[in-house]
């Protein structure tokens, strides 16, 4: 059963996060992206769904209606993927250039990359377990998946892409078989790299959701509030186009749905009409402040972008992850987001 036919989200503004949610204390480090676990061995796998059974209820109790894991399972959303990938040496690290911001010590492709068995299916499983509502679980895309380590084998990011992407595929069939109703795959790399979106990126994409029967999501942000991010945010001027590039390149491909960063961004809304026809998730929570968002402000975000995409098309969500934020704030912009889809879905069953 995909999220087209699972009961559980209204027809109109649904809402769903899109990646990570502030893990529980007795977990990792509060307030931290991406730390270290507390736990180990067996007491680290039951704290792990011990946290995905909170995550749930959170997101349950706040009116969040397409589920999430949180990123409970996981430290990195991209390189926790590509630590259980052979062909990958993670002892001798590399300094690169992350997206083109920032560097970042890195694991390094030392030989051909395969995945001997499944990454998060079993993670995904038990989540299926806990609800009944559509739930969604989110992949590192390709290209972003290439520019998270240094390749010292294949010599060519495209070609290393494809083979991401042929993975990525055989885990988001798995995923699918094990109940997911929504795959996402992460691409802040496509707000960077233009040129190689246009000759590869998309076509990767597109590999790594052939032949899915669950929607597919590309999500494509400016990333989280870090300073590395803020400070790249800052050189972009007062409209950010980036995805003016990608766009029209994704409106004509095979994903379903393409999740973008609006509140708070320099975005220019109109912009969505270069997808016209795709489903759009929009972010209408700012995951770079602690600030919480009024439903009244969460309404109007969705509303400007009615002018460019159907109602029965808009799904209603955060601009990025919110891992980095203390959980009560999380929480509270939870059901912010709520609360703002609930009144414009009011307003537009007003309207009829």
């Amino acid at each position: 059963m995909s999220a087209r036919d699972r009961a559980g989200a209204p027809a109109l503004l649904p809402t769903s996060i899109v990646g990570s949610l502030p893990k529980p204390a007795w977990l990792a480090e509060p307030e931290t992206l991406w730390s270290p676990w507390k736990l180990q061995g067996d007491a680290l796998a039951e704290g792990k769904q011990d946290a995905l059974r909170v995550v749930v209820e959170e997101q349950r109790r706040r009116g969040i209606d397409v589920l999430s894991d949180g990123e409970q399972t996981r430290q990195h959303f991209v390189t926790t993927f590509i630590e259980h990938l052979a062909g990958v040496d993670f002892e001798h690290r590399e300094t690169v250039r992350i997206r083109a911001r920032y560097d970042a010590s890195v694991p390094t492709v030392v030989g051909p990359v395969r995945r001997d068995r499944p990454v998060f299916v079993e993670d995904a499983a038990f989540l299926r377990t806990l609800t009944d509502q559509p739930i969604k679980w989110a992949l590192p895309g390709p290209m972003t998946m290439v520019d998270t380590l240094a390749d010292r084998y294949y010599g060519s990011r495209e070609r290393l892409a494809r083979e991401f992407a042929a993975i990525l595929n055989q885990e988001a069939r798995e995923l699918e078989a094990a109940g997911v109703d929504v795959v996402q795959f992460d691409e802040p790399a496509f707000n960077v790299f233009h040129d190689e979106v246009r000759d590869w990126g998309v076509a990767a994409l597109e590999l790594a959701a052939e032949g899915l029967r669950a929607e597919t999501v590309v999500h494509i942000c400016y990333g989280y509030g870090i300073k590395a991010n803020t400070d790249w945010k800052a050189t972009l001027g007062a409209e950010w186009r980036q995805y003016e590039r990608s766009f029209p390149l994704l409106q004509q491909s095979s994903i379903d749905t393409v999740s973008l960063e609006s509140h708070h961004s320099h975005v220019p809304v109109d912009l969505i009409e270069l997808i016209r026809g795709k489903k759009v998730m929009l972010g209408a929570i700012d995951v770079a402040s602690e600030q919480v968002e009024t439903p009244e402000e969460v309404a109007d975000t969705l509303r400007a972008a009615l002018a460019f995409v159907d109602a029965d098309r808009l799904v209603a969500s955060t601009n990025c992850g919110m891992a980095p934020l203390p959980r009560t704030v999380a929480q509270e912009k939870l059901g912010a987001l709520a609360a703002g889809a609930a009144l414009l879905r009011e307003e537009l069953a007003a309207a009829r």
